[in-house]
């Protein structure tokens, strides 16, 4: 069934793009919760009015990606975690630590946009990607610091 799309998905494509997928998906899932709607010949010309307001909000959603990934080059984020003697972590770094780390140095960024490639379970230096847009994509390093450590060095 071709459907067009309402809203940015990851598997299918982009606001605006014409996609075909399986009848039930669309029916019981897109287009019930407003992600897509039927390609009708109605629809395909509401489409076409629309296509440069669609263009604009893409230009408009890139050029703030890149502003934000402006803001997080260079930057690095200190997470502070209980580990064991060997340097393991009794859990793991996760995006919401990090969102909350970046928030505190004042860039926000929503935690779901977060790429941790590996799960961080021990101390050290991370790679941390971000996909601000589908063309946008920006890395911070995480360090990862014991919390003993860290309340040595201020005393």
């Amino acid at each position: 069934m071709k459907i067009i799309l309402m809203q940015d998905l990851e598997a299918l494509g982009y606001e605006g793009d014409i996609a075909d997928v399986a009848r039930g998906y669309a029916r019981n899932y897109l287009i019930p919760k407003g992600l897509a709607i039927e390609a009708s010949e109605a629809n395909l010309k509401a489409l076409e009015m629309r296509r440069k307001k669609i263009l604009a909000k893409r230009a408009k959603d890139k050029e703030e990606a890149e502003q934000v990934m402006e803001r997080l080059s260079g930057i690095t984020v200190r997470v502070r975690a209980k580990a064991g003697e060997d340097g393991k972590l009794y859990g793991s770094v996760t995006s919401r630590d990090i969102a909350q780390q970046l928030d505190a140095q004042g860039v926000v960024v929503d935690r779901r946009k977060i790429i941790i490639h590996e799960a961080i379970r021990s101390l050290g230096e991370f790679h941390v990607s971000f996909k601000l847009h589908p063309e946008v994509v920006a890395t911070i390093t995480v360090v990862v610091e014991g919390e003993e450590k860290a309340q040595d060095e201020s005393a």
